[in-house]
């Protein structure tokens, strides 16, 4: 009788895994969201979306740059000054065999997950927080660096980043300088009460005199001012590149007098052969930098910056992905 009542149990558990196993695939098969599953035709980590299968580009190699900016006060219990913030996030996406880039702005008010630290390393767990606070809880040189990277890849479904480079905004005037100016127009009205010269529409030649100021200035009174000062930014860099490619075809040592030029400045685990490439692959773009997709909110302390997870799914096949084909 005993060994009756086992076999019977054995056989409802069998039937109780079969059953869970037919509901997971139904409840999967049923999702069309982003997801990681093997294809039909056995090729392992492909994304699945709406229906469709998509694998990483392979020729892909991903680069981190930071703006780091020290002066302003920061707010956390566990925080490190001293280490400055993310203020300016850009990844910057190389195609090796294309030599072309592509490049996203994210927003440093952007809520991800963050590691948090203690003053003496202690390890304090993950928690919601600003992006650009995670900078903050390293040691404001390479484990800062190395703490954003793994932010910023999780941020973007597990994108891979292979180098950094964290930029001082101090770094910003001397960089102008190695240029002699750069030439651009005024996005909007957002400087026009602390410098006549930037009024919106003009079109003017940032020096190393006022670059720091157009690059780092924000009302900090005016909620999402750190957007408005995003968008000059972007600005700012778009007309840097343009200037510097255009300068590079008859200086081949402008690279080297650039990183020269703001090495005091920088933490980075890239070398000039490598920023020579990225230069040169902007030479057939237009050099435009795509913004994360998302809304701005007001939160209750700070401004936040909310990311649109479908839309953010796209934007990551389209950039990072090739759809794949049946066969």
């Amino acid at each position: 009788m005993n060994r009756k009542k086992k076999i019977i149990f054995i056989i409802i558990c069998l039937l109780v895994f079969l059953v869970g196993i037919i509901a997971f695939r139904f409840l999967r098969d049923k999702d069309d969201t982003y997801s990681t599953e093997y294809t039909e035709s056995g090729r392992e980590n492909a994304v699945v979306y709406d229906g469709k299968s998509y694998q990483y580009n392979e020729h892909l190699s991903n680069y981190l740059f930071m703006g780091i900016d020290t002066r302003e006060t920061v707010e956390g219990e566990h925080a490190r000054a001293e280490n400055g913030r993310a203020d300016a996030i850009y990844l910057l996406s190389y195609d090796r065999v294309k030599k072309t880039v592509k490049s996203i702005a994210i927003p440093r008010d952007t809520i991800a997950n963050i590691h948090v630290y203690a003053a003496d390393g202690t390890d304090l767990g993950m928690t919601k927080d600003h992006i650009n606070m995670q900078y903050l809880y390293g040691d404001g040189k390479t484990k800062s660096c190395q703490l954003m990277k793994e932010s910023i890849s999780t941020l973007l479904y597990g994108i891979p980043i292979q180098g950094y480079c964290a930029l001082n905004m101090d770094g910003i005037p001397e960089a102008v300088k190695v240029l002699g100016g750069v030439n651009l127009i005024v996005p909007d009205k957002t400087l026009e009460k602390v410098n006549p010269k930037f009024k919106e529409g003009a079109e003017v030649t940032i020096t190393e005199v006022d670059a720091e100021q157009f690059v780092r200035y924000r009302d900090t009174q005016q909620s999402q001012s750190a957007m408005d000062r995003m968008n000059r930014q972007k600005v700012f860099m778009e007309a840097f590149v343009d200037t510097a490619k255009k300068q590079a075809v008859n200086d081949a040592g402008l690279v080297v007098n650039l990183y020269n030029g703001v090495k005091p400045y920088m933490v980075t685990n890239m070398g000039t052969d490598l920023f020579a490439q990225l230069l040169e692959a902007t030479y057939d773009n237009d050099n435009k930098i795509t913004d994360i997709p998302g809304e701005k909110v007001d939160g209750i302390d700070f401004d936040e910056y909310h990311i649109s997870e479908t839309q953010l799914h796209e934007l990551i096949l389209q950039m990072f992905y090739q759809e794949l084909q049946d066969n």
